[in-house]
Order: C-alpha cells, then sequence, then structure tokens
C-alpha cells in the first residue's frame, strides 16, 4: 500500500484539499478522502497523469535533422517524409529499443504516464521479416519494461503505397503485411507484451486510408473488436484529395459513413474535416488524437477546436514525430492555434471551466479512453497514474483551483513537474526518471553509431 497526501488535487469531484490518496498493491487507487490530516508521502499538488495517444517512437533521434529546406521549392510534409524514410532504414533492433526507452523516458518526467506506440516498422531495412516476425514489437516492450511507462502497443497494418493500391515503395517495404502476415503479427505482438504489467494492453492500428483497402480495413476492426482501434485520417489536403478521388468520399465522411466510429476508435489529426464532418465526429464518442507540436513542425494546419469541443467532442494528446516532449506545450500549442485562427482569447474555455482545466482534465479522459486505460481521473477503481507539481515553483505559488492549471500550462513548462507515477509505480522522483542515467547513456552510444551510419 502507497499512501500520499496533497495540498491541494483535482479529484473526479473537482479541487480538493489535504487529500489522502491510497494506491493498493495492483497499482489501483483505493481511496481519495479530502480534509485529512498529513500522512505518507507528502506533496504539494497532485493531478491525474495523461497517456500520450500517439507517438512513433523511432522519429525522437530525428529531432533536429529535417530543418533544411529540401531541393523541391516547396518544402511539406511530404518532403518530409522522404527524409523520415531515409533515416528509417538506417535502425537496428538494438536502435528502435535504444530510442524507444529514451523516448519513455522523457515522456515520464514530462507527465505521461503510459503511451500509445503506433509501430509500423516491422520488417528489415529490404522489407524481409525477421525470423521472428514481432521482433521490434518485442524491442518496444522492452523498452517499456525499462522505463516503467504504461503501454498499449498499436501494431500497425499496412500493405500499400497509395489509394490506387501500389505496391509499397523503398521507404515503406519495412512496414508491409497482408491480412495474413498481419494476423500472425498481430498475435506475436500479444505475446510479445504479456511480461509486462497487466495494465499494458494492445489494439489495432490500420495506418491510414492509403495505406489499406476497405477489405483491410473491415478485417482489421474484426480482429480484436473490443481492443482500441487507431488510424491516421485527414492530416494533409492532398490525403483528402486522393481518398476523395479513390473512395468517392472525403475520408472522414467515409469512415463515418460506413464504419461504426465510436468510442473504441482514435482518429490521429482530424485536421481537416468540414462542419458536419467535425460535429458528426464529436458525437461519435470517438476520440480526435491530436498532436499539436508535430502537426505545426510538418504544416500539417489547424483542428477546429472550438466547433469539436462546442459539441462535447472526446480528445486526446500525442506526441507523434516526437520532435519535442512536452505535454505542458502541446497544450499550449492546442489553444494558441486556435487563438491565431479566431483572432481571439480563451477559445477552448467553457463557462464552467478555465481554458487550463478544459485543455488538462479534457487530454487526461479522452487519451485514457484511446489507450484502452482505466485511468485519466483520481477517482477509486482507477490506475493510479498521477503527477505531483512542484507547489514552490515560482508561477504556481499562492494559485487556486483552475488557475494552477493554467499556470503550469500557459506559463509555465514541465520543469514544474516533481513525480510520476503509473499504476502506481514511482517512476519519476526530483524532476528525474529513475533509471535516466542508464538510458541515455545507451541512447548516447545509438545516437553516435547512427551517425556513422547516415
Amino acid at each position: 500500500m502507497q499512501i500520499l497526501w496533497a495540498e491541494k488535487a483535482l479529484t473526479s469531484t473537482g479541487w480538493q484539499s489535504d487529500t489522502r490518496i491510497e494506491i493498493n498493491a495492483d497499482g489501483v487507487i483505493q481511496s481519495v478522502t479530502p480534509d485529512s490530516p498529513r500522512d505518507g508521502a507528502q506533496y504539494s499538488i497532485l493531478l491525474p497523469a495523461p497517456t500520450n495517444l500517439h507517438s512513433h517512437s523511432f522519429q525522437r533521434a530525428m529531432a533536429g535533422m529535417t530543418e533544411w529546406r529540401g531541393a523541391e521549392k516547396h518544402d511539406s510534409f511530404w518532403t518530409w517524409r522522404v527524409l523520415m524514410y531515409r533515416f528509417l532504414d538506417q535502425l537496428t533492433p538494438d536502435d528502435i529499443e535504444s530510442i524507444a526507452a529514451f523516448v519513455q523516458m522523457e515522456m515520464c518526467e514530462a507527465g505521461y504516464a503510459a503511451v500509445c506506440e503506433f509501430h509500423y516498422i516491422h520488417h528489415q531495412s529490404d522489407g524481409t521479416p525477421y525470423n521472428n516476425i514481432a521482433e521490434l514489437a518485442e524491442r518496444i516492450a522492452a523498452a517499456a519494461n525499462t522505463t516503467g511507462i504504461g503501454l498499449t502497443l498499436l501494431p500497425v497494418f499496412y500493405q500499400y503505397g497509395g489509394c490506387d493500391l501500389r505496391p509499397l515503395g523503398p521507404g515503406q517495404v519495412r512496414f508491409g503485411n497482408d491480412q495474413q502476415v498481419y494476423g500472425e503479427l498481430f498475435e506475436a505482438s500479444k505475446r510479445a507484451i504479456k511480461p509486462l504489467p497487466d495494465d499494458c494492453t494492445i489494439g489495432v492500428a490500420p495506418h491510414s486510408l492509403r495505406a489499406v483497402s476497405r477489405k483491410d480495413l473491415t478485417f482489421a476492426t474484426t480482429i480484436a473488436p473490443d481492443a482500441p482501434f487507431h488510424l491516421h485520417v485527414a492530416e494533409q489536403v492532398a490525403e483528402i484529395d486522393e481518398v476523395l478521388a479513390h473512395w468517392g468520399e472525403r475520408p472522414m465522411r467515409w469512415l463515418l459513413n460506413n464504419h461504426r466510429v465510436d468510442e473504441r476508435w482514435c482518429l490521429i489529426h482530424s485536421t481537416h474535416m468540414e462542419m458536419d464532418e467535425t460535429i458528426a465526429l464529436a458525437n461519435s464518442g470517438a476520440v480526435a488524437g491530436l498532436c499539436p507540436i508535430t502537426e505545426s513542425s510538418l504544416g500539417d494546419g489547424i483542428f477546429d477546436g472550438a466547433t469539436y469541443l462546442q459539441n462535447n467532442g472526446r480528445f486526446g494528446i500525442g506526441s507523434d514525430s516526437n520532435l519535442r516532449i512536452s505535454l505542458s506545450e502541446e497544450l499550449r500549442t492546442l489553444e494558441y492555434s486556435q487563438r491565431l485562427r479566431d483572432r481571439g482569447r480563451a477559445i477552448l474555455a467553457s463557462e464552467k471551466y478555465s481554458t487550463g482545466r478544459t485543455l488538462y482534465e479534457g487530454a487526461a479522459k479522452g487519451s485514457a479512453q484511446a489507450a484502452g486505460r482505466n485511468s485519466g481521473t483520481l477517482e477509486v477503481g482507477r490506475l493510479a497514474d498521477i503527477i505531483a507539481l512542484d507547489g514552490n515553483a515560482t508561477d504556481l505559488m499562492f494559485k487556486q483551483g483552475d488557475a494552477i492549471l493554467d499556470a503550469y500550462i500557459f506559463a509555465g513548462d514541465d520543469h514544474m513537474i516533481t513525480d510520476l507515477w503509473s499504476a502506481g509505480r514511482h517512476l519519476v522522483e526530483d524532476g528525474q526518471h529513475r533509471a535516466r542515467t542508464t538510458i541515455i547513456e545507451r541512447y548516447r552510444k545509438t545516437i553516435s553509431s547512427l551517425q556513422d551510419r547516415i
């Protein structure tokens, strides 16, 4: 049994003072008792820790390497993608495990208790499968074992190079599987996460409507009918045009008209939607998986958060390309993008809650849903995914209620986070992950080796 006590805690019933939280041996919250005398480990501020709902962990090692303008006059997501393909061709299984552990460590220190790894590198550089088809899935699981982060592993189904069903190109052959082989990969990936704690799970992830056929997508929905189901959709205008030309409708509209999009679905990006699509997605109960830093970096566009939240849409936050790992910055960027577009302030605030409260609580609950994870709020029976903020941080001094979250997101940063628990596992203390030294040393060796190969 662990006992945490906080001067201030954001619980399922709102802000509470002098709150005692009991966590049992399974990492589940057993009691939440406000107005309690000091007891156990004592903290200034405790919050529910969100899940990072979308990560391609290997791309973390590319950070800062793609900021030169390419040979084409107009640099874009598509030119960036060519560079990304060249980079991933160099990655070995050891590299992938090392990079994943490093980025997971950073996620913990930034306030994420868990991650949904959208894992699409499956094979060797020439497309030849490893003797163990789940070799690289096992490396992601091994990284999670090292870091202790909660993991929702999402093996990605990727078969074609575009909506015309053309074969995968040289940079994509590490991703490719047909239905039979993907089924084998999925079962092997389930075995790969078995050694991990019980809060870790698996989901299904067809990459996008460009990467699978109609039959493939239907097949994917049947593999694990109750598991999280993620796919990219409506990220780029060129993608919209391609799907419209081959599928006869815009991608989001086609999905909503042809599949039962519900609470287990997470639609990554959802950037370019028309008004009726935005409202329909909000009404579906699915989660919009937003990655504001990556979407800014790649010039994707701006998600219509105002309309979506006005219709009670559910959302979560992911770090996608992992250019920067910062929960506070993802949330801040989401709101600021709305302000720049609408030339206003506090766009995502509600009549009841401040901007920071709306962003933080919405992301915590939505990302937990997308991950298939019983967390997202400090409540009896939920996993103890918790972060502690430093109440002595200059910008948090004397703040009360929602102003704490507003100051953390808009005036502060992730350095305010002192501690993190994932399903009761105390992974971060005094701002540092418990295995930081070992993880960084291995990552340094990986980056040094990659520099020699690139």
